[in-house]
């Protein structure tokens, strides 16, 4: 026994302590904490706009002008009701614009009633409402289903 004894005391193999640290469980915790930042601001996504349902409030008018925006930027207008014309279609805003003046000028009276597909841009819509308020078209509306 004494021999035993004599080798750990020389320097044989004795306990040592380590004094390093296992960062292990602490990367385990990290990912689990990243993985739940990543997921919960996705359940309340500030760019998601709610918009609000559109009920009809009122029957549109009898005689309105219509001008329709197609997903892939085509334009069209037309007189509807009494005097209805085939819709023309408008190669650019400026055409569209021109003649929505000369409509203007012949049917002063009408409201104006955009039917834009609801794929297409809302910019384009809102610059024609822009249009038509500048030309001075006090009516104009927006066509939902």
């Amino acid at each position: 026994m004494a021999s035993s004894f004599s080798s750990s005391m020389r320097g044989g193999r004795g306990r040592k302590f380590k004094s390093e640290i296992n960062v292990v469980p602490y990367i385990d915790v990290m990912l689990v904490l990243l993985i739940i930042f990543m997921v919960m601001p996705s359940a309340n996504d500030p760019s998601v706009v709610d918009l609000p349902n559109a009920e009809k409030s009122t029957k549109p008018p009898s005689d309105y002008v219509q001008i329709v925006i197609k997903p892939n930027g085509a334009l069209s207008i037309g007189v509807k009701g009494k005097g209805e014309d085939a819709p023309e279609t408008a190669p650019n805003r400026d055409a569209l614009v021109k003649k929505l003046r000369a409509l203007h000028s012949d049917h002063p009276d009408y409201p104006v009633l955009i039917a834009g597909d609801k794929e297409s841009k809302y910019d384009d819509v809102i610059q024609l409402i822009s249009e038509a308020k500048k030309m001075g078209i006090n009516r104009v509306g927006l066509s939902t289903k």
